[in-house]
C-alpha cells in the first residue's frame, strides 16, 4: 500500500511540474505559455471588448509591447516611473530630399520669392500615411533652410541675400484628408505653423540654420496626405531663393488612441 501511495505522489509531482508551462509548436517552453513558430498569431479573449470594455473600449486597439525574448506586456511602463515608451507611425530621419535638382549639394526644396514680390509659397514636401483607427495624430517636424541671393534650384549658392534686409520663411502643412486631393477648406487649414527671420551682414557665411514645429489634429481611419509648404518673405526690391530641407532633417507621426 505505501509503494503504490509513493506512486502516485511521484506521477501527480511530474504532471504538475509538466504543465506548469504550456508550449504550443515547442516541448521545451520557455515561460508559462510559450508559442512558437515565425508566423504563429494568438488571441487573448480577456483583452477583447466585451471582456475588457476599459482597455479596448468600442473595439479600439490596445497598446501592447514585446519585449525581446517575445513575451507580452500590456502598460506595465519600461521607463523610469512607469512611463511607456514613445511609438511613432512613422520616424523619418531625412525626409526631405537632400539634392532633389542634381546639383551635387544640399538645395532642399527651393521656393523663390523674386524682384517684384514681397511673397510666395509653394509644396517642399506630400506624405501619405495609414491611420488604423479613428484617432488624434501628432506630426513633429524639424527642417534645415539655406537662404541665398540666387536661384538654389538651378545652381549651388553663390550670392548672398542682400545685406541689412530681413527675409522670413515659414512653414506649416495642411492635411489631405481620405487622400483624395487636398481642397480648398483642407488648404485653409495650417498645422504646425513656425516662422524664422533672417539676416545677413558683411563677413557673414552661408550656412543651414534650422527650425522645428508640431501639430495636432483628429482623422478617421484610412490613408491621408500631409502636404508641407514653405514660404519666403523678403524686400520687393531683392531676390531671395530658400532651400527647405537641404541638410538633415526629420518626421515623426505618432497615433493616440
Amino acid at each position: 500500500m505505501k509503494k503504490n501511495y509513493f506512486i502516485i505522489v511521484m506521477f501527480n509531482l511530474c504532471f504538475f511540474i509538466s504543465f506548469s508551462q504550456v508550449g504550443i509548436g515547442t516541448l521545451t517552453p520557455q515561460e508559462e505559455l510559450h508559442v512558437a513558430g515565425t508566423n504563429s498569431t494568438i488571441r487573448i479573449d480577456a483583452l477583447n471588448t466585451a471582456n475588457n470594455p476599459v482597455q479596448n473600449p468600442s473595439g479600439k486597439l490596445v497598446k501592447a509591447y514585446v519585449d525581446g525574448n517575445g513575451d507580452i506586456t500590456f502598460g506595465s511602463g519600461f521607463g523610469s516611473d512607469s512611463i511607456e515608451p514613445l511609438n511613432f507611425l512613422l520616424d523619418i530621419p531625412n525626409f526631405i530630399e537632400d539634392d532633389p535638382y542634381a546639383l551635387g549639394y544640399g538645395s532642399g526644396s527651393v521656393v523663390n520669392c523674386g524682384v517684384g514680390s514681397t511673397t510666395n509659397e509653394d509644396t517642399i514636401k506630400t506624405i501619405t500615411f495609414n491611420c488604423p483607427q479613428a484617432a488624434t495624430v501628432e506630426v513633429k517636424y524639424g527642417i534645415t533652410l539655406l537662404i541665398t541671393g540666387n536661384d538654389l534650384s538651378t545652381s549651388p549658392p553663390t550670392t548672398y541675400a542682400t545685406y541689412d534686409r530681413a527675409v522670413s520663411m515659414i512653414t506649416y502643412f495642411c492635411v489631405d484628408v481620405n487622400s483624395d486631393g487636398l481642397d480648398a477648406t483642407e488648404k485653409s487649414i495650417r498645422h504646425g505653423y513656425k516662422g524664422q527671420s533672417y539676416e545677413t551682414n558683411y563677413g557673414g557665411t552661408i550656412g543651414y540654420p534650422y527650425m522645428n514645429s508640431q501639430g495636432y489634429l483628429t482623422l478617421p481611419a484610412g490613408n491621408h496626405t500631409l502636404h508641407f509648404f514653405g514660404e519666403v518673405n523678403s524686400n520687393a526690391l531683392d531676390f531671395t531663393s530658400v532651400g527647405f530641407g537641404g541638410d538633415k532633417d526629420y518626421l515623426k507621426i505618432r497615433i493616440y488612441n
